[in-house]
């Protein structure tokens, strides 16, 4: 694991479990899989368990779909081994040919004994999917993922055959047998014909990712703090809008970086094998060279993550569609709209290996002029601003990290539309709180990301539209080993993962997501054999727009749901929000489930 606490689990345990060292899975409590998770079956299953992350539902039209399936695999020992191939063309027995939402669907079974596998699934190099499989039982698990991917529309409906990739690194051995059986499909819903809101995607999607042939996904790999991986481009003449959207995703030495130990510590202490490099993390793209946006991302949990019991069958928040990131490009359109190559490049500040990284630029054509032109105005980068308090005396101390940065640009563009002025803002801060105690058999972890940023156009009437982004990401850990004598030990973890989003529009706020997940897990080691453990959940999903409204209250514990409260009610006296019985009712309910 990513921290003291975590890799003396494993230096335990290793004496009995075999450790599978893949490039997604190193550091994990997943040696306990051999022996924990067949006492943890129910003679009386049956049927598999359906896994599943809590998220809203993708607003649909009542019309029924044209599901176009794509691709069938059973990703067996694939290490090391090209992505899986199929040929994409639109599909052409709909009877329908402009589509109000476009929807990928990944549905996949399991059954046996297998770690957690990173995923990708890309069309002609765009990224459409970064995800983590679930982990199986003996008799069997399924789940499926489904994301709007109506954003790609321009891509998704080019008439031309197209390839797409999946790249899913699994082992099957005698040990861990569990062979991921995929199915991919997308569904095409109608539109009616006053609807447009196609037209608000993007022209032209390029991907900033890694070329074929290969024998691993398409993400670049970044494994240490000087690596840069550049993609070069060219961009249309006529482009008026540009955003990348960065894809990102943090495993082996890093999976845990927030649980990262400072160097001087590992030094002091004489210590090897132990991931370092502190607890913070930053993302950051250039292009041409200079910097031009940031990445702070949400701690993401992976399926067989910190106790691989509490993701059972809730898994963690981001874990099945991890989290995108937009950076707005338009006002550095003046710099690269000369018909030359350009590159974009991708490093991470203290990283250990490996990082997965690739992005999606699109691109917004004007189709009445053959040219623009732009400027960029100003670029302003204010350094990161960091600072460490370290306190320790062995194995016990405090870590107190701090840090923040902000970046800003501001360009514009002349088309059709008008000589149209675009400033883009980021403005991160950090915190992260650490104890190690018990001689390091302790540790607690404290951590709070404020993520904001916000694009502001100006219109050649003089019209200004503003539009905001702030973000909260939440990580709280605490992780300790108790000797109960007589060659007993219990592994205690506690979990709380919160992901926040507001969004506004001119000063008037438009959405909110507030996302909490909590998630308490035992075990209990004997002469170095699990003899028993437990993990439970609890999650409170808010989402509410202008709209629509959605809430979720639920709870598991060993693979069994103990409750689960749904609504889309709204309150119609302010027309945002949910009902604030809904309210009460969750905070009722995750009270007595703590106490």
């Amino acid at each position: 694991m990513a921290s003291s606490h975590f890799l003396l689990i494993i230096f335990l345990l290793n004496i009995v479990f075999l450790l599978q060292p893949t490039s997604a899975n190193l550091h994990k409590l997943k040696t306990l899989q051999p022996n924990l998770y067949h006492q943890q079956q129910n003679d009386n299953q049956t049927e598999p368990t359906v896994f599943f992350q809590v998220t809203k539902p993708i607003t649909l039209t009542k019309t029924k779909p044209c599901t176009h399936h794509i691709l069938q695999h059973d990703f067996g020992y694939t290490y090391g081994n090209p992505p899986v191939f199929a040929n994409y063309t639109p599909p052409s027995h709909c009877q329908f040919h402009k589509f109000s939402k476009i929807v990928l669907r990944w549905h996949a079974t399991c059954k046996g004994r297998q770690f957690d596998r990173i995923f990708g699934v890309w069309l002609n190099g765009v990224e459409l999917l970064r995800s983590c499989t679930a982990e199986p039982r003996a008799t069997g698990i399924v789940w499926t993922v489904e994301k709007d991917i109506t954003r790609y529309y321009s891509l998704l409906t080019k008439n031309e055959i197209q390839l797409l990739a999946v790249s899913l690194r699994n082992i099957v051995d005698k040990t861990y047998t569990g062979v991921y059986h995929v199915d991919i499909s997308i569904d095409f819903y109608p539109a009616d014909e006053k609807f447009n809101g196609y037209a608000k995607n993007a022209d032209l999607i390029l991907p900033i990712s890694r070329s074929l042939p290969s024998n691993d996904g398409l993400w670049f790999e970044i494994e240490n703090s000087t690596e840069i991986q550049v993609k070069e481009f060219q961009i249309p003449s006529n482009v008026y809008r540009a955003v990348l959207e960065v894809y990102v995703s943090f495993h082996e030495n890093d999976e845990f970086w927030y649980g990262n130990v400072p160097n001087d510590y590992i030094t002091v202490n004489n210590l090897t094998g132990y991931p370092g490099n502190g607890a913070f993390r930053e993302v950051l793209v250039s292009l041409d060279g200079n910097l031009v946006g940031a990445v702070w991302p949400f701690t993401v949990v992976y399926t067989g993550g910190i106790n691989p019991l509490l993701w059972r069958p809730i898994t963690g928040i981001g874990s099945f569609d991890l989290p995108t990131y937009d950076i707005e490009i338009t006002p550095l359109l003046g710099n690269i709209l000369d018909g030359k190559g350009h590159t974009f490049g991708f490093s991470v500040t203290n990283a250990l290996n490996v990082w997965y990284i690739d992005a999606n630029l699109h691109l917004w054509l004007d189709h009445k002029s053959e040219k623009t032109k732009g400027k960029l105005l100003k670029q302003s980068n204010i350094p990161l601003s960091f600072s460490l308090d370290s306190d320790f005396k062995g194995l016990d101390g405090t870590f107190l990290t701090k840090a923040s940065r902000m970046i800003s640009t501001a360009g514009w563009v002349n088309s059709s539309y008008g000589k149209i002025t675009t400033s883009f803002t980021q403005d991160f801060n950090y915190r992260n709180s650490m104890v190690m105690g018990n001689s390091a058999n302790l540790q607690i972890v404290d951590q709070t990301i404020n993520f904001n940023d916000s694009v502001s156009t100006k219109m050649p009437k003089g019209s200004d539209y503003l539009s905001k982004s702030a973000k909260t990401f939440e990580m709280h850990m605490f992780s300790d080993i108790k000797d109960q004598g007589n060659g007993t030990a219990s592994y205690i973890t506690n979990v709380t993962l919160g992901f926040n989003e507001d969004k506004s529009k001119s000063g008037s706020l438009v959405s909110s997501l507030n996302n909490t997940q909590n998630g308490q897990g035992v075990m209990v080691v004997k002469n170095n054999l699990v003899v028993s453990g437990v993990g439970s959940t609890q999650e409170v999903y808010r989402f509410n727009d202008h709209n629509s409204c959605y809430f979720r209250n639920i709870s598991s514990s060993n693979y069994t749901i103990l409750y689960d409260e749904e609504s889309k009610k709204c309150d119609k006296k302010s027309g945002f929000g949910i009902i604030k019985w809904w309210n009460s009712l969750a905070r009722r309910k995750l009270v007595y489930l703590l106490i």
